[in-house]
């Protein structure tokens, strides 16, 4: 069964003790992204806000990591609270060194691809991997416009991990709507990830059931 990851970059800050209530009983994991500026044009937020949210929530935390050589914080994002940690192959000279680092901590081990990076770049690391993020937008803002030709990568991945008898799954992140969830989970995506199209709503959690029921129906 697909799994959705409310993306805490739409969230409404003010609002934010509320919603993830909400989220609570509703959404399977919290996606968390953090932005350095460097890496992305964009600065977002760090452990502090993580270990906050950790104390008050149950929800699987899905913390992707876009960062500059992301391996110095490894570990503080883990003690902040992060379930998982996906890194991008695009920022890190070392991937499989940082992948390494990642399951020594003790979190589960992802790496995101941008749009225009191909998926060879992950034919060495796919092994020893819980799961791939497929960017849908190219990264750094929330709200984009969705980039059609992620499903065809998702398609090709999804046969990739299928034919090596391989266990990873496939997180798909960037515009995701409820126009296109069910074809996100057919092109073989295991976790939805979105934003604005949940925290734009006036129920985040029938909106969360939604999605979840078109993408399964998929499945």
């Amino acid at each position: 069964m697909a799994k959705i990851a409310p993306s805490l970059l739409s969230a409404d800050f003010w609002q934010l003790s509320r919603q993830m209530e909400a989220l609570e009983g509703a959404a399977d994991y919290l996606h968390l992204d953090v932005m350095d500026g460097c890496f992305v044009p964009n600065i977002s937020f760090g452990p502090l806000l993580i270990s906050s949210l950790r104390l008050h929530s149950k929800l699987f935390f899905d913390v992707h990591l876009m960062v500059q050589n992301p391996d110095p914080f490894l570990e503080s994002f883990r003690l902040a609270g992060a379930d998982s940690l996906t890194v991008h192959a695009e920022a890190c000279p070392h991937l499989h060194r940082t992948v390494q680092k990642i399951k020594a901590l003790g979190a589960a081990a992802g790496v995101a691809v941008c749009p225009a990076t191909p998926l060879s770049v992950l034919e060495e690391i796919l092994p020893e991997l819980d799961m791939v993020l497929i960017m849908s937008v190219n990264p750094g803002f929330g709200g984009q416009k969705f980039i059609p030709s992620a499903l065809e990568k998702a398609v090709k991945l999804r046969q990739m991990i299928n034919e090596r008898g391989l266990a990873a799954a496939i997180e798909i992140d960037g515009g995701i709507t409820m126009e296109n969830a069910a074809l996100a989970a057919k092109s073989g995506v295991d976790i939805l990830v979105s934003g604005a199209a949940l925290f734009g709503t006036r129920d985040l959690a029938a909106a969360v059931r939604e999605m979840k029921a078109l993408a399964s129906s998929a499945t």
